[in-house]
């Protein structure tokens, strides 16, 4: 079965660029239930799961994963839910190879999400419960942020803010609003260009990011440089059948942060990114089974 691009799969040369860097992710997890199914239920229709598995999911902790895999270490700062699952969830990317620094939410339950997975690999998600991101307030060590780089998927203005100590911040577009509050110079904005929920236009920001990476999915996707600079960048065949598209986005964004950090240009960065969403599109789930 096949799993998220590693260190051991790429060559000595690039090895070397990320070994030992020092990256983090301020950001949400989602517990995922993943099922099989052979197509999506109609109105009134029954369908049969014909795999499911679980695993510990989201934006932040997929994306802090990927770094790990890449650099060896990674560190993730988040909230959970003060329950069985978020505490599940802690334990569980701990054994997934991060440093999993946690506010549990007394009364809050672990946000949850359905994923249905179609034969082609396509991915709908139900998503039950709020999105919970660290708070500058949540004693989980932000001294520690001076590192490589980090990259934001949710937390407070403050949060975002300590984040930005890192030599290398990158962010996604969903937490736009706060951004926006933060006012921090972002190195690289991540977009899908083909999702309402992270449109970005010219302006959103102040200061305007170095970089904005819009993804378009199978066929790879398009830059744009602070200092006029535009390109696309090809998409990377997967090891393997497509088997399931979540956090094909998240890794791709673990793997553009990951190669600013070692001080690759930008193709080289995006050229990265695209291996590590190409390769977790071949696995079950994000990190293979």
């Amino acid at each position: 079965m096949a799993r998220m691009l590693a260190r051991r799969d790429l060559e000595p040369t690039l090895r070397r660029r990320l070994d030992g860097l020092r990256l983090a992710v301020v950001g949400h997890v989602e517990w995922a239930e993943f099922l099989r199914v052979p197509h999506l239920p109609t109105s009134g229709e029954i369908v049969h799961v014909t795999d499911r598995w679980e695993a510990p999911a989201g934006g932040g902790a997929v994306t802090a994963v990927q770094l790990a895999r890449l650099a060896g270490h990674a560190t993730l700062f988040t909230a959970l839910g003060d329950d069985e699952l978020g505490h599940r969830a802690a334990d569980e990317l701990t054994r997934l190879g991060l440093d999993v620094r946690a506010s549990f939410r007394r009364g809050q339950p672990q946000r949850r999400v359905i994923v249905h997975v179609e034969p082609a690999g396509e991915r709908t998600i139900t998503v039950i419960g709020d999105r919970m991101g660290p708070r500058r307030r949540d004693r989980l060590g932000w001294l520690d942020l001076e590192l490589d780089a980090a990259y934001v998927t949710a937390g407070d203005v403050g949060a975002i803010r300590a984040a930005r100590r890192a030599r290398v911040l990158t962010a996604t577009a969903r937490g736009l609003a706060t951004l926006r509050e933060a006012h921090v110079p972002l190195d690289a904005l991540v977009r899908s260009h083909l999702d309402v929920d992270e449109r970005f236009t010219e302006g959103d920001l102040t200061p305007p990011p170095d970089l904005v990476v819009a993804t378009e999915r199978a066929v790879g996707g398009r830059w744009t440089a602070r200092d006029g600079r535009q390109g696309r960048y090809e998409p990377v065949k997967p090891p393997g059948p497509v088997r399931d598209t979540y956090g094909c986005g998240d890794a791709f964004a673990g793997g553009l942060t990951a190669g600013l950090a070692a001080g690759l240009d930008v193709e080289a960065a995006l050229d990265l990114a695209a291996r590590c969403g190409a390769w977790v599109a071949a696995s079950d789930g994000p990190y293979g089974r």
